[in-house]
């Protein structure tokens, strides 16, 4: 589908244009957010195929702001007799306002992604016989292989959004995803591994040979690195975290609490204070939705704001918060291309897209070299995060124990607990190997889901916390 969504309703452009300006022209801000999604996965389980589904979707969201109140309405329903009854919801929040509508986004010719629709190479065949082969590859590869789960999931957006004043903004978003699971066992031990990929573009590089076989060794060894675990202590460790990945770590401790509405409400464990010291000399941390072609990454914003590199801390500063229009107006700083939705059915709100700490000056083998009793967190799972007070718990998928400047044996169980800015501030010396995740992250809010990237560097933190089931020794 590559014709304009505008004229997919059954009436004028110029009279959904008309329409557009009745409901939103009365206050502060607003648009048509419009949307069309194909979507498909095949999900590959205990040696067959289990789910293969295809859907589409079409809808808009229209929305206007007066002040801090938002009116917003959306339907799957692209008729004007839908449209009005929209309007005439939304008006309700700018009757007798009288602000003045914002500037318009600046435009850009900048494109980070194409516009190749994944779902139509390789064919559902095709891909359905990559599953069975990742399969029996991983089968094949060691007898203690009990379970392989493999998926590929594939998406293609394309959305526009119309303002009051007639502008309107185009993009197309491909978006693909590759998900590798192990169970191994001896005995009565089983344990786990997984890896992943993705990035917005067509499957092409991510179910290459190599590729596929590259991300389903590294579920292997993980599954089988916890199946030589250890429990893992508790109690008070310098704690080494990994790069990439751990990044996520970043996002839910630090992240959200950077997000503007956060701050706006004073909710945030950030909140009042800019300019001031939040983590340790030498952390700086950014937001760039800008990579090109990475999954947190977008041309333009849900609100039509290009996306942009936003620096958050400076060395150890806090210096900016992510905003969307809403937020960026009412904190009198304007948007910073973070103006995310999960689909047309959702206002927009201040997102991530791809936060990143940035690389320090140390090798990642003088960190650990560095460290008498640790431990070394590679890969984290779930987590949990309260945004008010900052703290935070999360699993560690892969672990190890650091004794006497040493990797020497893995760890099962281990839990990182702590406060996030505290955290930051415990950061004491800083890897110079940043790099981002292979292209998996996904970040829920307000009941709201959306792609992310997550990156940062090795980098030692002091002193944590660490949920385990052993006692630490003395």
């Amino acid at each position: 589908m590559t014709d304009s969504l505008v004229e997919q309703f059954d009436v004028s452009p110029e009279e959904v244009r008309t329409i557009v300006a009745d409901a939103v022209g009365q206050g502060d801000d607003g648009e048509l957010f419009i949307e069309y999604t194909e979507s498909e996965a095949l999900a590959f389980d205990d040696g067959k195929l289990k789910t293969g589904s295809f859907s589409t979707d079409r809808g808009f969201g229209l929305r206007a702001v007066a002040g801090e109140a938002t009116g917003y309405a959306h339907s799957s329903d692209l008729s004007a007799r839908s449209l009005r009854h929209a309007a005439s919801a939304v008006k309700a929040v700018t009757a007798g306002h009288s602000g003045t509508m914002a500037d318009a986004p600046a435009g850009t010719n900048k494109r980070l992604y194409g516009d190749t629709n994944p779902i139509l190479s390789p064919s559902f065949d095709k891909k359905a016989q990559l599953l069975q082969t990742i399969d029996a590859y991983l089968r094949n590869r060691d007898p203690r292989v009990r379970q392989v789960s493999a998926s590929l999931v594939g998406s293609w957006q394309h959305v526009e959004i119309l303002r009051a004043d007639g502008r309107l903004v185009r993009d197309v978003r491909p978006l693909v995803r590759v998900n590798i699971s192990v169970i191994v066992g001896e005995g009565d031990r089983q344990e786990t591994g997984s890896a992943g990929m993705g990035g917005r573009s067509g499957f092409g590089d991510f179910i290459a040979e190599q590729s596929w076989q590259a991300t389903a060794e590294d579920a292997l060894r993980q599954a089988l690195v916890n199946l030589e675990a250890r429990p893992a202590p508790a109690g008070s460790f310098d704690v080494v975290l990994g790069a990439g990945w751990p990044g996520v770590m970043l996002h839910e401790a630090v992240g959200h609490g950077l997000e503007g509405d956060f701050n706006r409400k004073k909710t945030s464990a950030f909140s009042d204070l800019m300019g001031q010291r939040v983590a340790a000399p030498g952390v700086t941390v950014v937001d760039d939705g800008s990579i090109a072609e990475r999954r947190g990454s977008l041309t333009v914003d849900d609100e039509g704001t290009p996306t942009q590199r936003t620096v958050l801390i400076e060395d150890g500063i806090l210096v900016g918060y992510m905003q969307d229009r809403l937020n960026g107006r009412l904190m009198k700083g304007g948007s910073t291309g973070n103006g995310r939705r999960e689909s047309y059915a959702h206002s927009p709100m201040p997102r991530m897209t791809n936060t990143i700490m940035e690389s320090g000056e140390h090798d990642p083998a003088e960190i650990i070299a560095s460290v008498k009793d640790g431990i070394y967190a590679v890969s984290f799972g779930g987590g949990q995060v309260d945004i008010t007070s900052g703290k935070f718990v999360f699993g560690c998928t892969e672990a190890y124990r650091i004794e006497d400047g040493k990797v020497t044996y893995p760890v099962r169980g281990a839990m990182l607990i702590g406060n996030g800015p505290e955290a930051m501030r415990r950061i004491d010396i800083i890897g110079n190997d940043s790099k981002l995740d292979r292209g998996i992250g996904m970040c829920g809010k307000a009941g709201q889901g959306v792609p992310v990237g997550v990156g940062q560097p090795h980098l030692l933190m002091r002193d944590m916390t660490i949920g385990g089931t052993e006692a630490k020794a003395a």
